[in-house]
C-alpha cells in the first residue's frame, strides 16, 4: 500500500497562485496545462482502471476519471484542485486499451481501418467540498489501412504507449480521414470542455 502522494514531478510554468493537481503522468496532459501557463504539480493516481462488468465505456470512463481524482485528493496534503482524465478507444462497444505489444497493436489496427470509432474522455476536478465530473466523446473515421502502411506505422514504435494503438498528435495523423467533436479529446484532454468547468466550477482564470 502507497502511503502519501507519490509527487512524480512539478511543472513551475506560469504565475496563477491557484494550486493545480494533475492526478496524471500522461505527457500530452501535462503538455496541455503547460502550454495554458498553469502552474501543477503531478501525483500519480494509484487505482483499478478495469472497466466492471456490464459498465458502458461511457460509465467506465468518468468512474476512471473520478476514483483517480478522488485517489489523489485523500492523498493529497494541504489545498488545491485535482484534475483528473481517462481517455479510452472504442470500437462498437469495445474498449481498445494500450497495445500488449507489436501483434495486440497490429491487430487493433486493423480493426479501426476503414472504420468510425468514438474516443471518450472522463473528467474529473475536485476540490474541498467540490466535485465536478463530465464526460466528453469525439468520432474519428480512418482512412482504409494497407499492410504497408500498418508496418510503416508499427516500425516507429509510436502505438505501443497508445489507446487504439495510435496517436492523432503524431505519425498516426496520417490514418484520420475525419473527425467529427474536440481534437484535444482525442489526444488524450478536452481542454476547451475542463476549462469550461475550471472557469465557471472553481474560480480559475486561465492566464491571458
Amino acid at each position: 500500500m502507497r502511503i502519501g502522494p507519490r509527487v512524480v514531478s512539478e511543472d513551475l510554468s506560469g504565475r496563477h497562485a491557484m494550486k493545480l493537481i494533475l492526478a496524471s503522468t500522461s505527457p500530452r496532459r501535462r503538455e496541455f496545462l503547460r502550454r495554458l501557463g498553469l502552474r501543477f504539480r503531478i501525483v500519480a493516481p494509484d487505482v483499478d482502471e478495469r472497466p466492471r462488468r456490464g459498465e458502458s465505456p461511457r460509465a467506465f470512463a468518468r468512474r476512471a476519471a473520478t476514483d483517480k481524482a478522488r485517489a489523489v485528493a485523500a492523498r493529497w496534503k494541504g489545498p488545491g484542485v485535482v484534475i483528473a482524465a481517462d481517455t479510452i478507444v472504442v470500437l462498437g462497444r469495445r474498449i481498445l486499451g494500450k497495445p500488449k505489444n507489436g501483434a495486440d497493436a497490429r491487430r487493433m489496427l486493423q480493426a479501426l481501418s476503414g472504420r468510425s470509432h468514438v474516443v471518450i474522455s472522463g473528467v474529473c476536478v475536485l476540490s474541498a467540498g467540490k466535485e465536478r465530473a463530465l464526460v466528453v466523446s469525439t468520432r474519428v473515421q480512418f482512412k482504409v489501412l494497407t499492410k504497408q502502411e500498418i508496418d510503416f506505422y508499427l516500425a516507429s514504435g509510436e502505438p505501443m504507449d497508445k489507446a487504439g494503438a495510435y496517436a492523432i498528435q503524431g505519425i498516426g495523423a496520417f490514418m484520420v480521414r475525419r473527425i467529427r467533436g474536440s481534437y484535444t479529446n482525442v489526444v488524450g484532454l478536452p481542454v476547451a470542455e475542463l476549462l469550461d468547468v475550471l472557469e465557471g466550477d472553481f474560480g480559475l482564470a486561465v492566464p491571458r
